[in-house]
């Protein structure tokens, strides 16, 4: 059973890739990708790939270190 999703900013892509039967390398993977932007971020496009266990402790540290609460941001 496979699954796909993308998500797409102005200035990001981020893509998740799942193979829940496969075990090869590479059948899970996240994908957060930079779209060029004169100024920002990037003179090209830049990209970052990581399994999804990388992308879960990922999400883990995100989740413990922003607010949920956006009243707190500055």
């Amino acid at each position: 059973m496979s699954y796909s999703k993308t998500k797409s900013t102005k200035r990001f892509d981020f893509t998740i890739n799942r193979n829940y039967t496969s075990k090869k390398a590479g059948s899970n993977l996240v994908t957060i990708a930079t779209r060029p932007e004169d100024g920002r971020y990037s003179f090209g496009s830049s990209e970052i790939r990581m399994t999804v266990k990388e992308a879960t402790a990922l999400q883990g540290f995100l989740n413990t270190t922003l607010p949920i609460d956006n009243s707190n941001i500055i």
